[in-house]
C-alpha cells in the first residue's frame, strides 16, 4: 500500500489553563526535511519529538508545530518593581519634576530594559504526557491522509500500466510487419541500383541488420518490469524510491524500442508508451 507524501493532521488539546494545538504538514523531498517549531519551555522534549516524526513519516517535507494559547488569568510575565522604582528615581535627577509628573516618568521607565520579567516556566511532565498523546494523535491523522491520498495515485497508476501493456501488446503485433517492411525496402533499394547481387551475401547482410533492429529483449524486459511495478505497488510498504526505479528501467526499454523501430505505425505505439510514462514519473515523485 502506497502512502503519498503531502498531508496534515491536526490534534487540539483543552489543559486546564491552556489550550495547546498540535498541526503536521507534509510536501514531497526526496528525503526527511523536518522542521520543528515548540515553545521554549518544551525544548527538552524536541529531540524526542524528532525522531518519533522521523520513524512515523519517514520522508518528505515536514513542518512540526506546537501552539500554546493561554486560556486563565495566569501569566508569568511580572513587573519588575526594584528595577522600574530605580528607573523612576534616576529619571528625577535627570527631568525637572515640576514640568514632569510621576505617570510621565513610570512610562518611560517600564519602557526600560528589564522593566519586566518573565519567569522560566518548568516542564509538568504529566502536561507532557498529555501532549505526547496528541502528537501521536496527530501523526496518526497525517499517516491517514497520506494513505487517503495515495490510493487515486493507486488507481492512477494502475490504469496507465494497463495502457502502457495495451501499446506493448500492439508493439508485438506490428513487429512481423515491420520486418517485413525492412526486407521489402532493402530489397527495392538493391532493385533500384539496377545491380546483381548474391543472393547469400543479401541474405547475410539482411540477418546482421535485422539483429541490430531486433526488439524482442526489450519487449520481454518492459513486461516483466510493468508487472514488478505492479507487485511492487501491492506490497504492504510504500516504496516510492523502489518504483521510481523501476520506472527509469522501464524508459530505457521504452527508448531503446523506439530508436530500433524504424517503423511508423510502431513508433507511434511507443510514443504512446512514453506519454503514459511520462504521467507515472511525475506523480511517483510523490510517493513516500
Amino acid at each position: 500500500m502506497i502512502q503519498s507524501m503531502t498531508g496534515f493532521g491536526k490534534s487540539v488539546l483543552q489543559l486546564p489553563t491552556k489550550k495547546v494545538t498540535i498541526e503536521i504538514k507534509s510536501l514531497n523531498s526526496k528525503n526527511l526535511d523536518l522542521n520543528v517549531r515548540i515553545p521554549s519551555y518544551y525544548k527538552e522534549k524536541e529531540l524526542a519529538v524528532r525522531k518519533k516524526l522521523a520513524r512515523a513519516l519517514v520522508r518528505g517535507k515536514v513542518d512540526f508545530s506546537i501552539f500554546v494559547e493561554m486560556t486563565a488569568d495566569e501569566t508569568s510575565t511580572t513587573v519588575n518593581k526594584g528595577v522600574v522604582k530605580d528607573y523612576i528615581n534616576q529619571l528625577k535627577n535627570v527631568v525637572e519634576t515640576g514640568r514632569a509628573s510621576d505617570v510621565e516618568l513610570l512610562k518611560m521607565a517600564i519602557s526600560m530594559p528589564d522593566a519586566l520579567k518573565t519567569e522560566r516556566e518548568e516542564l509538568d511532565e504529566n502536561e507532557w504526557a498529555n501532549i505526547n498523546q496528541n502528537i501521536d494523535e496527530a501523526i496518526e491523522k497525517i499517516t491517514q491522509y497520506r494513505i487517503d491520498e495515495a490510493a487515486s495515485l493507486e488507481i492512477d497508476f494502475k490504469e496507465r500500466i494497463a495502457n502502457i501493456k495495451m501499446y506493448l501488446d500492439e508493439v508485438k503485433a506490428l513487429d512481423a510487419d515491420r520486418i517485413e517492411n525492412v526486407k521489402t525496402r532493402l530489397q527495392k533499394a538493391i532493385n533500384d541500383l539496377q545491380v546483381d547481387a548474391d543472393e547469400n551475401r543479401f541474405e547475410q547482410e539482411l540477418i546482421y541488420y535485422l539483429e541490430k533492429l531486433d526488439i524482442n529483449e526489450e519487449k520481454v524486459r518492459l513486461e516483466n518490469h510493468l508487472n514488478y511495478f505492479l507487485e511492487t505497488l501491492d506490497t504492504p510498504d510504500s516504496n516510492g524510491k523502489k518504483l521510481g526505479f523501476i520506472v527509469q528501467e522501464m524508459g530505457r526499454e521504452i527508448n531503446t524500442t523506439g530508436s530500433k523501430a524504424n517503423f511508423a505505425p510502431m513508433q507511434k505505439a511507443v510514443i504512446q508508451m512514453k506519454n503514459e510514462l511520462e504521467q507515472i514519473k511525475e506523480q511517483i515523485l510523490n510517493v513516500l
